[in-house]
């Protein structure tokens, strides 16, 4: 566990720069368009080939790949192993190639209905430009899970860096200077996505080719291969659930106005940056950990892989969603009101965001969870799950959605999140022994009330700067500057007071990046 912690921190090293530029992007997008139904369309087109990149990459593949091809490098050592994955790959690619044509035919077909609002049209003709994506980050999915499983995280971490600085080149420098007009710098921010899903593909090809992969065509059905096929259909229905559920909510958003999808994405964004900092970091760390104690069938070390992510997502996720909470208003109108992004935009997304703040932690424990029925091979348990928090995200949204607008398809998310972690956390232990949640309440606890006490601070600061009576946006910007950080320091503090379960392997990971390893943490190496 010693090594995984130092692998988690380079993963979330990584993944904090991938962040940062996807909030720049964002920053970007937003200052461009504000919340028009040009926005709104490009976010709706957008989803649709992440959706199948969900199905087909990171998730049902990914899910049935991890076990498998650690089962085969266990026994067959990488030239096995990279075989497998050119079977894979070439299947993959036959398959997502069929998949982009026929999706390309169909958003052709929506121009041909007649009666539809512009904005229908114009997500249709952005989804034609944007859906061969789909191929490009299907591939580059498989290409980081055989990464993961060779224990290099750095590279895949940084995927979405090459993406999310593509858009920012295609849109703010060739889109800023080369066209004068919205669309204009729309079809040069979707240039930016085709071109970031190429380099995607192409930089961990070239890792895994330094590792001695030859990338060949290979149409065989292997054993290994029917048997990810098998595992990958459960696990489709699974992922097809739970990304529906995606697009169902951004399409419930873009029958309500030209805005909604917008905010719903934005305030989901914010959410997902810590998400995405550390939570996946976790998650992509201990999964092929958990998934070769599975294949030797040593399930105490599982149980203590588990636990050790789920107390590493607690004490980050816990202070996160109070952090964001308390500070949403400073930190959109410091990260986004510009430009075509007003104060009504603002006021918009504030009530949306409190609510994806409040499920941060729920969603991080459900990732978690799933990966752990993917480490025993069981992918119909979360299928099923997910399938009950599918039924009742849409009867929720269905029924608030028509009280409370957007905020009620906010709060449906939350309410089916929140049902999906608990069934999940309830099976799980069924299946494992020692993985049990109430073992953890006193390290729950002590986390709360760590975040508490941060909280306090964080008002307390907030009164003061706001009694001071200082102009513009220089309040907002102190806040960011100073209250963030030092509520950061403060919890830190209240972590160690409190003695929260798991602070020392915290500790040791600093100490790896400041390069003051004791000879014990080598010894652990």
């Amino acid at each position: 566990m010693s090594k995984s912690l130092e692998r988690i921190g380079i993963v979330s090293a990584a993944t904090i720069l991938s962040r940062i530029l996807g909030l720049g992007r964002d920053i970007l997008i937003f200052a461009v368009f504000g919340t028009s139904v040009l926005n709104s369309a490009f976010i709706f087109a957008f989803t649709l080939p992440n959706l199948f990149r969900r199905l087909l990459g990171e998730g049902a593949l990914t899910a049935a790949l991890v076990p498998v091809l650690s089962e085969e490098l266990e026994q067959n050592q990488k030239r096995g192993g990279f075989e497998l994955l050119n079977k894979v790959l070439t299947w993959l690619m036959l398959v997502s190639a069929i998949l982009v044509g026929i999706g390309i035919g169909l958003f052709y077909g929506v121009d041909r209905i007649p009666g539809l609002t512009e904005r229908w049209y114009l997500g249709a003709e952005l989804s034609r430009i944007l859906f061969p994506y789909m191929l490009f980050i299907c591939l580059a999915a498989a290409l980081a899970a055989a990464l993961n499983v060779l224990d290099h995280f750095a590279v895949p971490a940084l995927s979405a860096v090459w993406l999310n600085l593509s858009m920012i080149g295609f849109l703010g420098l060739a889109g800023g200077f080369l066209s004068d007009t919205p669309e204009g710098k729309m079809y040069f921010l979707c240039s930016g996505v085709l071109v970031g899903g190429m380099l995607q593909v192409a930089i961990p090809a070239w890792a895994l080719i330094r590792e001695g992969w030859a990338p060949r065509p290979d149409t065989a059905l292997s054993p290994r291969v029917r048997e990810i096929s098998a595992l990958m259909v459960p696990g489709l229905a699974g992922a097809a659930i739970f990304q529906v559920n995606v697009v169902v909510s951004r399409v419930l958003a873009f029958t309500l106005d030209e805005s909604a999808v917008a905010i719903l994405y934005l305030a989901n964004r914010l959410m997902e940056l810590p998400l995405g900092i550390f939570t996946i970091a976790v998650t992509t760390v201990v999964f092929p950990l958990m998934s070769r104690y599975a294949v030797r069938g040593d399930y105490e070390n599982l149980a203590a892989a588990y636990r050790k992510g789920v107390g590493l997502i607690l004490v980050i996720t816990i202070p996160a969603s109070a952090g964001i909470i308390l500070m949403r208003e400073p930190i959109l109108v410091c990260l986004f009101q510009w430009g075509a992004f007003g104060a009504k935009d603002t006021a918009e997304t504030l009530p949306v965001l409190t609510v994806f703040a409040l499920s941060l932690p729920f969603y991080s424990l459900a990732a978690h969870l799933t990966r752990g029925f993917y480490s025993l091979k069981d992918i119909r348990t979360p299928v099923k799950i997910a399938g009950i928090g599918f039924l009742v995200n849409l009867i929720l949204s269905l029924t608030l959605m028509q009280v409370l607008g957007i905020l009620g398809l906010a709060l449906a998310n939350l309410l089916s999140v929140i049902v999906q972690t608990n069934l999940l956390q309830v099976r799980f232990a069924r299946r494992i022994h020692g993985v049990a949640f109430f073992g953890q309440w006193r390290t729950l606890v002590k986390i709360c009330a760590a975040a508490a006490g941060m909280s306090l601070a964080v008002i307390l600061a907030m009164h003061l700067l706001n009694s001071i009576g200082l102009d513009g946006r220089l309040p907002e910007i102190l806040a960011i500057a100073l209250v963030i950080p030092a509520s950061v320091g403060i919890y830190g503090v209240l972590v160690w007071i409190l003695r929260v379960e798991g602070r020392e392997d915290v500790e040791a990971m600093i100490r790896r990046f400041a390069g003051a390893d004791t000879d014990d943490d080598r010894e652990d190496r």
